[in-house]
């Protein structure tokens, strides 16, 4: 079936991260790799809140009980960031980044805007919940396939960096949490895989028309909501490369079709839950699995699925079966390696004897089917749970839940979809009036058109820097040095560090906007010339800088150096001569100078 038949309807949440400091207080916004300088350790616990019921995440949360550690560092976090001071005031730097988006997709923007509490339980918030301000309504961008109209658009908080995770620990980083993001969610008017790509495109571009964005790989995320005919609302957290999106979009359809084809064959009941120990049946296996669980005193249990034999092995998306639907909901909510089951076994050690041997024992027939969970007992119990759980799950359809993006293309159960009452008043943060002097920004489609029509730029160069993190000293430095080149200065801030990078090895991350500053006021002072940028920008890199160095010489020094050493050396090939001049004149002219000159001598 195509997706026009399938009733696919699909939305994105976009988020964006912002420059300068924090949401909340004034701790700068830079991501760091280096080593922490302290540690909090917590637990997460749930509560009931004011319905006297408990959020079905965070007490599925809590049942897995975690350890969560932060890692901080004492000259770039605080005590906003381990909770353990109330909010500063809102920063409104970053509110004014989001009204000028606001303004630039036209929504209706909210008279007061009221910072809000939405619980959060996987344990990236310290609190337990992120703060977050609804900005503005009803905002529109244009597609070639149909407008797609924007829901809302929110300023809130980030959440902390995983730097680990595993069943028992979590280990996340504290520099990321509280780093502004505008939030835009659109409504489910997007149709088609392809609409899903070019909506995050078209918000994506006037996001990084803004001058408070911040640029780069990873400061830009998308989340997509899909559903088809008969199935239900998925979103899948963590899209974040745009060329993965239709393929993303199609497999969740496609995911959703087998569940709701699945569920029309299965015309009869789940049995009750009956979790069996088959220990005794592995006592003399030879399977590395088994044996590791019975060295760590664990056991092995069983769950018969009544009627599931050839089901468990179907496939849903390209190379993940219903199996691995029901592994995904047990690693999640028991934190096990995975599961076995019987379409896929013998396998992994265990021989079609032990097959045979633990269908007696389960007392399965012809066309019953089987889960086993190897792991410490309390684990593996509560992973046939989940498999118990999510298998009768299926005799309704498509489960509302969030799953996770994988790198290709399908997706993993992540948590149950929360409830619609997880957000409450933040009551640290006063309510704010935004402000209504709004300027728009110009858009990185005009701002690309300017650089080709105004600057001489190709589209390629201009597309590539008006993108580049770079835009802003570009403007400085065409502004400061109207004799250099605007094509120029483009290609030394883009493709020349990544001409170090590649070509030398060298860490052209480390140049800085000082440096590019010096290099250009150096070229325009007569100090060096355009020849040797190249060779300016390495010895920036690698700290051994010297402007003494690169004292120029004129055209005619340089040909008198080049025309001694051809007279030094009479009948030496090109190869001898270029090596010699090149010792001789290192730093005062670029090798293509040289090489250039000195064939016009020869």
């Amino acid at each position: 079936m195509s997706i026009k038949d399938l009733g696919l309807k699909c939305g994105i949440e976009i988020h964006q991260q912002l420059d300068g400091k924090k949401l909340f207080c004034d701790c700068p916004t830079v991501i760091r790799d280096d080593q922490p300088h302290f540690t909090v350790q917590r637990k997460l616990r749930a509560s009931a809140g004011e319905s006297g019921e408990m959020d079905v995440a965070a007490l599925q949360e809590q049942l897995r009980d975690r350890t969560f550690i932060y890692e901080g560092y004492k000259d770039t976090t605080c005590l906003v960031e381990t909770d353990s001071e109330p909010p500063h005031e809102l920063n409104q730097a970053a509110l004014y980044t989001a009204l000028q988006f606001c303004k630039t997709i036209k929504a209706d923007i909210s008279p007061i805007v009221q910072v809000m509490r939405k619980t959060v339980v996987d344990g990236s918030n310290t609190s337990g919940f992120q703060r977050t301000a609804l900005v503005a309504r009803n905002g529109l961008v244009e597609t070639s396939e149909g407008k797609v109209s924007i829901a809302n658009v929110s300023l809130e908080e980030d959440s902390c960096k995983i730097i680990s995770d595993k069943a028992e620990e979590k280990v996340y980083r504290l520099d990321r949490l509280g780093v502004p993001l505008i939030e835009i969610g659109t409504n489910p008017d997007i149709k088609s895989p392809e609409q899903c790509q070019e909506t995050a495109r078209k918000i994506g571009m006037l996001l990084r028309s803004l001058p408070g964005v911040k640029r780069g790989l990873g400061t830009i995320r998308q989340d997509v909501n899909v559903s088809i005919k008969g199935g239900t609302r998925i979103e899948i957290k963590g899209a974040q490369d745009l060329r993965q999106l239709p393929l993303l979009v199609e497999l969740e359809a496609k995911r959703q079709f087998e569940l709701l084809r699945l569920k029309k064959e299965l015309k009869w009941k789940l049995e009750k839950l009956n979790i069996i120990d088959i220990s005794s049946v592995f006592e003399r296996s030879d399977s590395k699995i088994i044996k590791n669980t019975f060295e760590k005193n664990g056991k092995i249990l069983a769950l018969k699925l009544k009627s599931f034999a050839g089901l468990l092995g179907r496939e849903l998306q390209p190379g993940y079966r219903l199996g691995t639907e029901f592994s995904g909901r047990a690693k999640i909510k028991a934190g096990v390696g995975g599961i076995f089951h019987s379409d896929e076994l013998p396998k992994y050690g265990i021989t079609e004897e032990d097959v045979t041997a633990i269908r007696r024992v389960l007392k399965c027939s012809g066309d019953d089917g089987f889960v086993l969970v190897a792991d410490e007992e309390k684990k593996a119990r509560l992973a046939l749970e989940a498999v118990h759980e999510r298998a009768g799950e299926l005799f309704m359809g498509v489960p509302p839940e969030v799953r996770k993006a994988n790198a290709d293309g399908t997706t993993s159960y992540l948590r149950p979809m929360p409830g619609a009452a997880r957000m409450y008043p933040e009551t640290d943060v006063p309510l704010i009036v935004p402000e209504k002097d709004v300027k728009i920004p110009e858009l990185l489609e005009e701002k690309i058109s300017r650089y080709q029509q105004k600057l001489g730029l190709s589209s390629d160069l201009a597309t590539f820097i008006a993108k580049s993190d770079q835009v802003m000293l570009f403007e400085e430095l065409v502004k400061r040095y109207p004799k250099q080149k605007a094509a120029f200065i483009a290609e030394t801030l883009t493709s020349t560090p990544l001409e170090i990078k590649r070509k030398y090895g060298l860490d052209s991350d480390t140049l800085t906007e000082e440096n590019f500053k010096d290099l250009f006021k150096y070229l325009e002072d007569g100090k060096i010339h355009k020849d040797i940028v190249l060779d300016v920008l390495i010895d920036m890199v690698k700290g051994t800088f010297d402007l003494k160095r690169y004292d120029q010489l004129g055209t005619e020094d340089i040909h008198a150096v080049i025309k001694k050493i051809i007279e030094q050396n009479p009948g030496a090939p090109f190869g001898a001569l270029m090596g010699k001049c090149m010792k001789e004149l290192a730093g005062k002219a670029s090798g293509e100078f040289i090489s250039a000159e000195l064939k016009k001598l020869l």
